[in-house]
């Protein structure tokens, strides 16, 4: 296998073994992405099982939205999915093992690029992916709750509304604001002098000083007493929490001892909205100094752009660098027949035309603050990798760039391909001067 489709597509069972195709590569001015790429070789019917094991709570719930709940027809969440890893939930301690993956990937990563490597995690490998379900549904319901109490159906984040808003609304419906549960929920939520940013504190979720149950609560507008907006959890279910938010903060703090960028994959919907939001709050915290965490966008999404949009404008608010890596994306067939079955609204882009757009759209929003950094002399406070196989999507970056005044020695635009895949861009790329990556699994 190794003089045909392994060696085409594999760089390496170790780090030894890696080097001669990294040196290779990069004597072509081409860099180097690691992704481990050990899959459990598992039947469907184990599949099955172990997703719809973890991803039911043992506590009583219930009104939970059918969308965040696990469904046995897509429990194997490898159905029609050829280009991305998959990872089903076994216990903590197999967590760990992955944790410890992911760290030896990123010593390969600082040892063969000295700097300028990526590394790719999964969230679905570092914990029990029932509660990213939950933590998604907990953020589509503070957008409801948003609208119900202020009446604005846009983003939050472009609504300029503070706590005053939501002070006059609770008098309205006589709730008493000096309520010592209210008043505290109204003084921690995160704002600056633009307005509101979240309702809850997700950084202190993060750095596990607030227990799910406690900070996910909202006041009635009916009763005025404060009321969970998420499901039940046990007291196993928290700490299985904090064990994820411990492994990443390991992680993070690694690759920036490390000087590794790590890219956060993109996984369904119904877990996307959690890993994009903890992945934002880990920026936060990482990415003070220098891009070291990614996020990933799948253009081939509906609400992409405005995702995108909302995130950037985080990180220009709270000040920290963005880095974000767009797709297409890897779930569309899955993604539809979810949502058939279901009943809710296809996620996906109409047609492959609109995702391009799409693509293209997303592109210009993050060129279009670059330059607007730049203006102030601050260049790379975003970074971008622009992952497509696609020459026409390559073609119009490179002219973008030209026309926002972006050039290849700003280092904020890199361009990334599966190693043995489209090499007739990947070299010319690399000659050229623009950040070019490889990758590759090991």
């Amino acid at each position: 296998m190794k003089a045909t489709f392994y060696g085409h597509f594999v760089a390496g069972e170790d780090q030894i073994k890696i080097q001669p195709t990294l040196e290779r590569l990069h004597s072509f001015g081409v860099k180097s992405i690691l992704d481990y790429s050990v899959e459990e070789d598992i039947s469907s019917e184990t599949a099955e099982r172990r997703e719809m094991e973890s991803c039911e709570s043992k506590a009583e719930g219930s009104n939970v939205l059918e969308r965040y709940t696990p469904q046995r027809k897509f429990a194997d969440r490898r159905y029609q999915v050829s280009g991305a890893r998959t990872y089903f939930y076994v216990n903590e301690a197999q967590c760990e093992k992955n944790m410890e993956t992911f760290i030896n990937c990123m010593d390969a990563v600082s040892d063969a690029t000295k700097g300028t490597g990526f590394a790719a995690i999964k969230m679905t490998a570092l914990g029990r992916p029932q509660v990213l379900m939950q933590l998604s549904e907990v953020i589509y319901r503070t957008r409801q709750y948003f609208t119900q109490v202020t009446g604005e159906s846009g983003p939050m984040m472009f609504s300029d509304i503070n706590t005053d808003v939501f002070e006059k609304r609770f008098r309205e419906e006589n709730i008493h604001t000096d309520n010592p549960a209210i008043r505290e929920w109204l003084d921690n939520m995160t704002y600056d002098t633009k307005g509101l940013i979240h309702l809850f504190s997700w950084s202190g979720l993060i750095d596990a000083n607030i227990l799910l149950s406690d900070l996910f609560r909202v006041p009635n507008l009916n009763t005025g007493q404060m009321e969970p907006i998420i499901s039940a959890l046990t007291t196993e279910e928290e700490e299985m929490f904090k064990n994820m938010m411990r492994r990443l903060h390991t992680i993070f703090r690694y690759a920036r001892e490390r000087d590794v960028r790590v890219m956060v994959d993109a996984e369904q919907t119904y877990f996307q909205p959690a890993i994009s939001r903890l992945t934002l709050e880990m920026m936060k915290k990482y990415n003070q100094e220098k891009a070291i965490v990614f996020n990933t966008y799948q253009c081939y999404l509906k609400e992409t752009l405005n995702n995108l949009s909302l995130d950037l404008e985080q990180s220009y608010r709270q000040k920290f660098f963005f880095g974000a890596k767009l797709v297409r994306g890897a779930y569309m067939e899955q993604e539809r027949a979810r949502a058939d079955e279901l009943g809710y609204e296809d996620p996906v882009n109409p047609s492959y035309e609109a995702t391009t757009q799409m693509y293209h759209d997303c592109l210009e929003e993050c060129l279009r603050r670059i330059k607007f950094n730049k203006s102030f002399g601050d260049t790379q406070k975003i970074a971008i990798m622009i992952a497509s196989h696609n020459e026409d999507t390559v073609g119009y970056t490179v002219n973008k760039m030209q026309d926002y005044g972006i050039h290849p020695q700003d280092r904020v635009i890199c361009f990334g391909q599966l190693l043995g895949m489209c090499d007739h861009i990947s070299l010319p790329l690399g000659w050229a001067d623009p950040e070019l990556r490889k990758e590759r699994d090991k």
